[in-house]
This record gives C-alpha cells, structure tokens and sequence, in this order.
C-alpha cells in the first residue's frame, strides 16, 4: 500500500508557490508516495451567513473542483479537529507526516496547537511554514528583541530582511501526486456540497487564475498611477488582490517580486507606497501576535476604560448607511452589496461609528468580519484599533475625520455617492456632499426630500467631535 503524505489547505488555495506543498512534494518523491489534500470545515464557522464565508467557501469548491480535474480530489473533513484527523488516520493508516501553512494568531493558533499534539500522540509529525506574509511575526524586532510600537521604524527594518522567491510548483508533474480516492467521509463531503448551494450571492472572478489575472492588469494598467489614485473610490486606482491575498488563491511573494521587477523598470514612487501597503500587513500580524487579547481589549491601557456607548439605533443608522452623511452612507452601502469597500472609506466609516456616533469599535470590527469578503483579522482588528486611537501607532485622539471635507476631498463631484446612493442622483454637485443645505424647492427640484427620501443628519459632527476629544481626555485622566 502506498504511503501517504498530508497537505492542509485552508486559506491558501492554490498550487503555485505553495510553501506546504512544495515540502509535501518532496517527502512524496522520498518515500514514493501520494499526497493527500484536505479541508477542515470547522463546525463553527460552517455558515453562508457572513458575507465573507460566502466568498470563502466558493473558493473552497473552486479549488476542489480544479483538483478533480487534475485526477486528485480536496476531501472534506469536519468534526472537532481531533475527530477530523482520526477519520484521515483510519482511511489512511499509512499517513508518515502532515503538512500545513501556519496560522499564528487568534483561534487557528489554538487549533493548530491542539492538532499537533493530537498527532505526536500518534508518532505523525505536523510540519508547519510560514507561507501568508512575507515575514514571521517575531522576525522583525528592535536590537533588544522587543516589537516596535511604530510603523515607520518597523519598515526600515522590515525593508532590509530578504524576502523568499516564489517557487514555481510544475502541475504535470504534481498529477501523480495526488491521491484519488473514496471520500474519507461522506457526511462531511455533504454538508459542505449543501453549504455552498445555500450561499445567496454568486462569485465569478474567483480563483488563482483570476488572481494572477488581475495582478497582471494592476501592474500592467494600475501600478504607475497607485500613488496618486488610490484614495480616491471613483477611480480604479488599487489592486483589488486583498480579496484574493484573503483566500490564498495568490501568494504575497508572487505580488512583492513582481512589484519589486515593475519598481526597477519605472514605477518606484507607486511601486514603493504599494510595497508599503504589504508592510502594514506584516505589521499588524506582528502586533497581533504580541498582543493576542486585542480584539477585545484595547492595546493602548489608558483607554481601556472608555464608556463606548452600544447604541443600537445608531449603529444599525450605520450599517444601513442611513446616518446623513453621503460618503459615509455610500461606504457602508458598497460593503453591504459587494462585500468589499475602498480603504478610504474603511477609514472615513470607522472614524465616524467611533468618534461621531461614539460607539465601541468592537461593533465595527465584528461587522466588517461579516461582511468582507478579504476580512484578514489581524489588519482588520489594526485598523479599527487605529481609527479609534486605542491601538499601536494609531491617529491621535484629536483628530476626527470630518465627513463632508472628506467628501468633498475623495470625491469631489460625488460620482461615487451616486453610484451607491440613487436617492442621491439628481442633487447638484455643491450640494452632494451637504444635501440638507438644500432649500425646499431645491429638494423637490432634485427628487430628494431630506427626511423623506434620504435621512437628515443623525448627529452634528462639529458637537460629536468636542465630545469623542472629552471621552479621551477624561478615560486618560481617571
């Protein structure tokens, strides 16, 4: 019987520069074996409800789907973690090591550790490879060993460390390789089959395919301009990979190399700034390994006492993208049908729950991990951290976006307001952003009665903002 090696994919579905896959290879051409690929469907995140497990599970399939064609299958495994490898173990006692990507942080560390020891009590070594980021998040450390509390100085040294090539994986050859087989259980193959036919929305542009796809596009058509355009939401100035850094349909490695080629061709300013961008990414990752409580618990001590009101009208206001501000409005709506949101508008959005509604940013955090579809917890915890000014290297307490000079800032004529609120359509350009300083007549004119057809402003900023300074204030000084 042939021996057999295991590959875990969970977030890291494809076959070019997979680091797990790669060592699996290897010890399959050593002892003449086959490799076994599998998902765990983890029971508690087994649900289409978030948007963001909707987009996951069809990449899932996707992936399935391709390996089939390639002879192999992606076997389905559910239960506890040490129910779902036993169930491998029993189908395969032949089973001489597994191989996975690690997850460092949050519950997939926890899982990760508990896997592991399941199969050292069964003498089956789990082999683990840092493969999401480009660093390990305790690489990158001051001279005394500690983490950097500030983003500036942690890109010097981020800048200086080597970085991995992407190794390319020959698909002819990896089709011996994979073992085909009854599935190792039935159930579980159903109950997934049966949660991808209730997802409510269908993907299209899924997959490595069309992730290289759009990387290509990026550097070819974007990459020059991503300087200068990528705040603004109206124009396609961003790369739109996160989606696809989020599920591991791309490797970072594969985007930071050919960054770096376009960078010494012509693009360096824009080539730089994106390269920054994959920074922040490591970055927070680091800070969530360090401080592991911080979805819950505010990195900064001092403002951890902060009376966050849990407002439930305003925050469903939000949500809804019913507050009375147009861009605000606008964000929260694109989340809502896309499933996705330009990163100015993370902040615009973020800024106003926290620091005009004054509602706990943890209601934030939780809503944008329904929601996106590129939902990575260690960025997103980071960035909402940051918007509220309780986390590592965050915007300074007294600063408070201002909603309408943010507008009329990203999105001068109001295309993008339009395009996501239609009630909005007939409002004059040097009114978009203030709709209610329309006069009476002006709002009939325009087919948007303020209060009837779209919400007065919830809240003033200019008193909110003298609060959200007050709260901080007052939470430093107890």
């Amino acid at each position: 019987m042939d021996k057999k090696v295991a590959v875990w994919f969970r977030r890291d579905f494809r076959l070019h520069d997979h680091t797990a896959l790669v060592h699996a290879i290897e010890m399959a051409e050593e002892i003449n074996g086959k490799i076994i690929a599998f998902f765990y469907l983890d029971p508690e995140t087994a649900t289409t409800e978030p948007t963001h497990h909707d987009y996951f599970f069809q990449t899932v399939l996707h992936f399935k789907n391709r390996l089939k064609r390639m002879g192999g299958d992606l076997y389905i495994l559910t239960g506890t973690i040490e129910d779902a490898l036993e169930s491998m173990i029993q189908a395969h006692p032949q089973l001489e090591a597994l191989f996975v990507n690690n997850d460092r942080v949050g519950r997939g560390a926890i899982r990760d550790q508990i896997a592991t020891e399941y199969l050292l009590a069964k003498s089956i070594p789990m082999y683990h490879f840092e493969d999401f980021y480009l660093t390990e998040p305790d690489q990158v450390l001051k001279k005394d060993g500690s983490p950097y509390k500030v983003f500036t100085p942690y890109y010097k040294a981020w800048v200086s460390e080597n970085k991995r090539v992407p190794k390319r994986i020959e698909e002819d050859m990896l089709r011996s390789y994979f073992l085909k087989s009854k599935p190792i259980d039935e159930k579980a193959e159903k109950k997934f089959i049966d949660l991808v036919k209730t997802c409510p929305r269908k993907w299209s542009a899924i997959g490595e395919d069309q992730a290289i796809l759009r990387l290509q596009t990026f550097i070819e058509e974007r990459l020059s301009t991503y300087n200068s355009h990528r705040d603004y939401p109206t124009m396609t100035g961003t790369s739109r990979l996160s989606p696809y850094l989020k599920t591991g349909v791309l490797s970072v490695r594969s985007i930071y190399n050919q960054v770096l080629e376009a960078e010494a061709d012509e693009h360096e300013h824009s080539a730089e700034t994106y390269i920054k961008e994959l920074a922040w990414r490591d970055f927070y990752r680091m800070v969530h390994f360090y401080e592991p409580n911080c979805k819950e618990e505010e990195i900064l001590s001092d403002y951890r006492k902060i009376p966050w009101s849990q407002d439930e009208v305003r925050l469903n206001a939000w949500k809804e993208g019913k507050t009375g501000y147009p861009i605000v409005d606008a964000g929260m709506r694109q989340l809502k049908v896309e499933g996705w949101m330009h990163n100015r508008l993370r902040m615009i959005t973020a800024s106003f729950l926290v620091k005009d509604y004054l509602l706990d940013w943890r209601l934030g955090e939780r809503y944008f991990e329904e929601m996106l579809i590129d939902y990575d917890p260690s960025s997103n915890i980071g960035g909402w951290q940051w918007a509220a000014s309780v986390g590592t290297d965050a915007v300074p307490y007294f600063r408070v976006f201002n909603p309408v000079t943010q507008s009329k800032r990203f999105d001068k004529s109001g295309s993008y307001i339009r395009k996501y609120i239609p009630e909005l359509k007939g409002v004059p350009e040097h009114f978009i952003h203030e709709p209610w300083k329309m006069s009476n007549e002006e709002q009939q004119q325009s087919k948007c009665v303020i209060g009837e057809h779209y919400p007065e402003p919830t809240i003033d900023h200019s008193v909110q903002r003298k609060k959200a300074i007050a709260l901080f204030k007052e939470s430093k000084d107890v």
